[in-house]
């Protein structure tokens, strides 16, 4: 999750993109992914993304890499992620799933004392596994739908239900509540680039092996946000929306996404 020093600003921002994305959204082609209505807006934002990343933020990931030897790496990863450890224990207790905060606290505390303040992770050797938990699923859970598939300026892949839930994200991180804001944007860009540095080498294959990047990614995301909501034992659905009206009743149905819910 990227880290922002205000959530205010950026929350007004977002309503905006959305109201911008609705507005566009209108111009829809006939015949678009029913889960993806705004797509000549998402591919617009998808390609400005992938130009500053390719630009900037590869760039830095890759010299991060290469200069920063793993076992530094991974206790950065390991910091950060003993920090969304708080954060995932706040949404596992708003969704009434008593076990899995219990790991995420433990996982805090062990991490945070035996583990010099998140560097290591004993917790998982400990077998307190950790379940990554966001506002965005919160509100799933709770039944509110995913809405269209959109794509943020800088955060990526998203659906209207995960922007709306992204400022909540923001402020409950516990990065957000660091007072010293120079110290607060210097921990957030290190925990963007070490994240960014870590996928380096799976991005790079998925997007040379991937025919249409922007539809892999959006499928892959749609997909996955799927699966954490209903954590990883998705409904079958009954509906599909990739067959055609016409198609004989016997016929084999082709594989495609299912929608998200």
């Amino acid at each position: 999750m990227t880290i922002s020093a205000a959530a205010g600003p950026r929350a007004r921002r977002l309503a905006g993109v959305v109201m911008l994305a609705l507005v566009t959204g209108c111009a829809s082609a006939p015949g678009a992914d029913p889960r993806d209505p705004w797509e000549g807006y998402n591919r617009g934002m998808y390609r400005f993304n992938d130009a500053l990343d390719t630009a900037v933020l590869k760039p830095v990931a890759t010299v991060y890499r290469d200069v920063l030897p793993q076992p530094v790496r991974t206790g950065v990863g390991n910091f950060f992620g003993n920090l969304g450890d708080v954060w995932s224990f706040v949404n596992q207790t708003l969704q009434a799933k008593p076990e899995a905060a219990l790991h995420s606290f433990w996982r805090v505390m062990v991490n945070t004392t035996i583990g010099l303040g998140g560097v290591l992770d004993p917790a998982s050797e400990m077998r307190l596994e950790r379940r990554r938990e966001d506002f965005g699923q919160t509100l799933g859970y709770w039944g509110v739908p995913a809405g269209p598939y959109f794509v943020l300026p800088l955060f990526g892949p998203s659906t209207v239900r995960d922007t709306v839930a992204l400022p909540v994200d923001i402020y409950g991180h516990p990065l957000s509540h660091v007072n010293d804001v120079p110290v607060r944007n210097s921990l957030g860009a290190t925990q963007i680039v070490n994240t960014r540095a870590s996928v380096l080498g799976a991005v790079e294959l998925l997007e040379s092996a991937a025919l249409d990047s922007y539809s892999f990614q959006r499928d892959a995301y749609l997909q996955k946000r799927r699966n954490d909501i209903h954590d990883g034992n998705p409904p079958v659905d009954t509906e599909r929306y990739d067959l055609d009206e016409d198609a004989p009743a016997g016929s084999a149905a082709p594989a495609g996404a299912a929608p998200v819910k």
